[in-house]
């Protein structure tokens, strides 16, 4: 079936429909990961966008449970050259084509993801609709492309958001039969069908964890850190948070503007100097409100797994994978926050941290997922800073 991908400003890309049919609207952005295409799928922060692939080939691995970063998908639509005929992978329970189709998610392949990645660099990112619908012409999808929002200004989080409090502990897996596996290391275990996972460590701290689009494996590497997790709604007040007398605090990664954000701002700020504080993504935009700061939007943003970090202390440069929009502009940074990372392409804020108190985040996703495990020690150094504190 014939399948139409409208630019705002014109543009427009023939292929063919995939997933589900019908008609979408939303903000179109390109992602250079070459694997990971589900986790890329089921992000939070994605939400409100179409997302394109610039890798040629998807879905030759299919889907699996296992690799889902939240419950469900979050995109609008995705967009991608070839689309596999064949999931070959012993892990694989579907196609990609049927998975999308089962969540409602339209997709187009046969798109010229070169050019149109090429156009949204130099453009950047922008309104697109997506239609499968032979009633719908051409003039009509650039219409409702113009007509559908965009990310600016819009609260997304209140959409990914957990509606009540919940522990993390992955008691699902814990409950189930497990064999120590001879040869494969210490620590690793092998469920009977075969999965192959690390046991968990006993809990040391216990955090709370703001959800604004928490992702799977952000709740997976604290846990494997030592920490015991409790998840809690982005409405949830800093009084909320301090009557369970957490260790720690987490500010998650999610989908949107983090200048719409002004009832989390306010709470966040309230928790800084009485808990020591880690945030991601979102999470990372959030503080720099709640220290005083602003951001600004990019004009095609950070979406990968290959953007090269610079840490200003030690001058290492870490590949990090990334999922954003928008940017914390240093400039509008307080005295008291000192940057502690940049973006080597662009110079952009990639990390920062309180003069005075236990407060520091990244812009990008030490977890990756997918992505590289280059910044995966923010994790422990998140525990450390926790330490430092009770000892003080």
């Amino acid at each position: 079936m014939r399948a139409i991908l409208a630019l705002e400003d014109g543009r427009v890309f023939e292929g063919e429909s995939f997933g589900a049919t019908g008609t979408t609207t939303g903000e179109i952005v390109f992602n250079t990961s070459m694997t990971g295409y589900q986790e890329v799928i089921t992000d939070p922060s994605y939400q409100g966008q179409m997302v394109a692939m610039t890798c040629p080939l998807i879905g030759n691995y299919g889907v699996n449970p296992l690799d889902q970063e939240s419950a469900q998908p979050h995109v609008r639509a995705f967009v991608i050259e070839e689309l596999s005929p064949v999931a070959s992978n012993w892990r694989s329970k579907m196609p990609l084509a049927e998975y999308l189709k089962q969540w409602k998610i339209p997709g187009i392949q046969g798109v010229d993801t070169r050019a149109l990645t090429r156009h949204l660099r130099e453009k950047g990112a922008m309104k697109a609709c997506l239609t499968s619908e032979s009633t719908i012409s051409t003039e009509e999808a650039i219409r409702l492309a113009n007509q559908g929002g965009g990310v600016e200004g819009v609260d997304f989080v209140k959409e990914v958001t957990t509606p009540k409090v919940y522990e993390w502990d992955p008691e699902d897996r814990l409950s189930r039969k497990w064999t120590i596996v001879k040869g494969e290391g210490q620590g690793i275990t092998r469920d009977v069908n075969g999965e192959v996972y690390e046991e968990l460590p006993a809990a040391r701290h216990r955090v709370v964890a703001f959800d604004y689009g928490i992702k799977f494996n952000i709740l997976r590497q604290l846990r494997q850190e030592g920490f015991k997790v409790i998840v809690v709604p982005a409405t949830t007040t800093a009084e909320e948070v301090l009557s369970l007398n957490p260790d720690g605090v987490f500010l998650s990664n999610g989908p949107g503007d983090p200048g719409a954000l002004d009832y989390i701002h306010k709470e966040v700020r309230s928790l800084i100097g009485k808990k020591p504080i880690f945030g991601i993504c979102l999470g990372h935009q959030i503080l720099s409100y709640a220290f005083g700061g602003k951001t600004f939007k990019l004009k095609f943003g950070h979406h990968g797994g290959n953007q090269p970090v610079k840490d200003l202390k030690t001058g290492k440069v870490a590949i990090t994978s990334q999922n954003h929009g928008f940017a914390v502009d240093a400039d509008k940074l307080p005295t008291g926050v000192e940057v502690t990372h940049v973006n080597l392409n662009d110079q952009t804020v990639e990390g920062m941290r309180h003069k005075e108190h236990p407060v520091f985040s990244v812009q990008y996703h030490p977890e990756a997922a997918p992505g590289p495990h280059d910044a995966s020690y923010f994790f422990a150094e998140f525990s450390k800073l926790i330490d430092e504190t009770k000892n003080r």
